[in-house]
């Protein structure tokens, strides 16, 4: 038999060059012997997205994060007259955690062109998620490349503590050269004594103490307004009664595209539209509520109008598709764009 070594066939390594290999491995400096260096990089944690841009004709609309928390619910919050486990069982149906939600906290910002305007100021240092979890509206305002002093006019939806606690900081207005919009029902109803009489950890009470500190003393700079008047060119408002009293949604239209800002039509993007007739806690009007929510679901489904909702997860913007007697919430992808 021969001794000479046979050649290399098909790429392989003879015995003497892998054992060769391996020594020049272990020789080589422990650098290359290291992990890869992800492996050392720290966790970072989470990084929410704070703003969101989108073209509606010739406006700019910017979606702003004011809070991020994980909260108990959606039972109460909606389905308040079900029993606990018939919401559970909706939300395990649609993979979601059973007794935990995050819901959106999302003023909306639109230039106009001619004007800057927000809807609802958000929670601030006093509102239902205060600081770290929320009051971040002005925060979201600079990272979206705006100041409080830009904006020019300040729309509500209504007068709970989560839409007009970022109304002041530090006791000033937050956005010094703005004027207000609200519905005249809504700024009667809170200006009475009505919900002062209410038991004191109510939500109702609490709204109407934020509403002397927060909102009363900028009367004169706030103008009121009906269902189906005008804020702007393009802006008018909606009727949306029943979550409060004068609770109003805004129809946006610009160059023919259009979007609905619903304020809290809804507080949860499944079980709010899958059931309409479930009754939501913080509507003060429960049957009043359910109508309204049956009607403005409807009408945006039919129109196939894009809507900003409140309450739904970031950006809270989206469409919805109507289910038999029910309805489905589609989150916005790539349908709004530049």
């Amino acid at each position: 038999m021969s001794r000479t070594p046979r050649p290399l066939q098909g790429g392989l390594l003879s015995r003497r060059q892998a054992l060769a290999s391996a020594a020049a491995m272990l020789a080589a400096p422990a650098v290359l012997r290291a992990p890869p260096a992800m492996a050392e990089a720290p966790a970072l944690g989470a990084a929410p997205q704070v703003f969101q841009r989108f073209r509606l004709g010739s406006f700019e609309v910017t979606s702003l994060l004011d809070a991020s928390a994980m909260i108990d619910g959606p039972w109460p919050i909606v389905g308040q007259d079900r029993p606990p486990t018939e919401v559970e069982q909706l939300m395990r149906a649609n993979l979601l955690p059973e007794k935990r939600f995050r819901p959106g906290f999302s003023p909306l910002l639109v230039n106009t062109g001619r004007e800057l305007i927000l809807f609802d100021a958000g929670n601030g240092t006093e509102g239902f998620v205060p600081p770290p979890a929320g009051g971040w509206l002005v925060k979201s305002l600079a990272t979206a490349g705006y100041t409080p002093e830009q904006v020019d006019v300040v729309v509500l939806t209504h007068a709970h503590p989560d839409h007009i606690g970022g109304l002041l900081t530090d006791g000033k207005p937050t956005f010094p050269k703005a004027r207000y919009v609200v519905g005249a029902t809504e700024f009667d109803f809170w200006k009475g004594d009505t919900a002062l009489a209410m038991p004191k950890e109510s939500n109702e009470y609490r709204s109407a103490v934020m509403f002397r500190s927060h909102l009363l003393p900028l009367a004169d700079r706030t103008s009121f307004v009906d269902p189906e008047g005008e804020v702007v060119s393009g802006i008018r408002a909606v009727k949306a009664h029943g979550h409060t009293p004068g609770h109003l949604a805004f129809h946006i239209e610009s160059d023919g595209q259009r979007l609905l800002a619903w304020g809290d039509c809804a507080h949860h993007e499944v079980a709010s539209l899958a059931h309409p007739e479930w009754h939501a806690l913080f509507d003060q009007d429960k049957e009043a509520g359910v109508a309204t929510r049956r009607r403005i679901y409807d009408m945006v489904a039919t129109d196939r109008l894009a809507v900003a909702a409140y309450h739904s997860s970031f950006p809270s913007i989206g469409y919805v598709e109507r289910r038999g007697d029910a309805y489905r919430w589609i989150p916005v992808t790539y349908q709004l764009d530049f």
